[in-house]
């Protein structure tokens, strides 16, 4: 099934390109300059998709971006540390964003002949961002086919919607992610932070998968202080 990856540069959107990469669905990956905190993850799905020998749609929307004001990923908000779980981390919501840029993958794939879009929204996603949910992505999935109804026949594949971050892991070690090439910090330092939402994340999932984590942390040990505090 010929398929389009919507690519952060992440952990869990390189992770599910070399997934589908390695059962020869990949045809393209698609990133979005919105004008976030920092753009390194841009630069990590450019490589991906060399990598991966695929073309890569880098779309620009900043001006919407600009519109989505009081994220802390947009504006001149502090990125809070600690777990997913943990109410602070309702700042770093951009409203509406995978739902804008779902559509505009959409459209993507529909002109180019694509029959899925994937994006690898996960479990530990839910608690934070609503349009990461099964409902969304279900309802999205139907309203695309209404849209696209007698012009193409588009399917959005959201393989890691009732999984774990854990599962991410294991399955993109199993078909060779390179994952030290992978961004996922909010920071945007010279290295991971080590202590926003996201590197939290991303350290207690190497951990709970049994699987290495090549990645250098300005803080290495604090996951195991934020995941405590969470449960």
């Amino acid at each position: 099934m010929k398929t389009l990856v919507i690519c952060s540069g992440g952990l869990d959107s390189v992770s599910l390109a070399h997934i589908l990469a390695a059962r020869s669905h990949l045809t393209r990956l698609v990133c979005f300059d919105y004008g976030q905190r920092h753009r390194k993850e841009l630069e990590f799905a450019a490589a991906a998709a060399d990598r991966l020998n695929v073309p890569l749609h880098r779309i620009d929307m900043r001006g919407i971006g600009a519109a989505l004001t009081g994220s802390a990923l947009t504006d001149a908000v502090d990125v809070p540390d600690g777990h997913y779980a943990e109410e602070t981390m309702r700042v770093t919501v951009v409203p509406n964003r995978n739902a804008i840029m779902l559509s505009i993958g959409f459209g993507i794939a529909a002109a180019n002949g694509d029959a899925a879009v994937a994006t690898a929204v996960h479990g530990g996603d839910h608690f934070i961002y609503p349009d990461c949910r099964p409902g969304f992505t279900q309802a999205f999935d139907a309203m695309q086919q209404a849209a696209l109804e007698g012009y193409a026949n588009v399917r959005l594949h959201t393989p890691f919607v009732h999984r774990t971050k854990a599962d991410i892991v294991t399955e993109g070690a199993a078909h060779g992610t390179p994952f030290a090439l992978t961004w996922s910090c909010y920071k945007g330092g010279a290295v991971h932070c080590g202590r926003c939402g996201t590197c939290v994340e991303r350290r207690e999932a190497f951990d709970l998968a049994g699987v290495p984590d090549p990645t250098d942390y300005a803080d290495p040990g604090f996951w195991r202080t934020a995941v405590a505090e969470a449960r």
